[in-house]
């Protein structure tokens, strides 16, 4: 499988909706957890690496 190269601030979409109805999350923290913000509501989450990749769809925006 191959590693998605997300970094700090990357915009990105995920498989499933948050309840807030945004699929859109942006990235604030990167290692061996991945601590993403929801960017309809603000919700912030933590998720293993693993558990992140396998939910990941696509990076709608990578930071500069």
């Amino acid at each position: 499988m191959i590693m998605p190269d997300v970094k700090m601030h990357d915009r990105v979409q995920m498989r499933k909706k948050h309840p807030c109805g945004s699929d859109e999350w942006v990235i604030h923290r990167v290692g061996a957890d991945v601590g993403i913000t929801c960017a309809g509501c603000g919700r912030r989450v933590l998720l293993a690496r693993a558990v992140f990749n396998k939910r990941l769809k696509k990076i709608i925006e990578p930071s500069s």
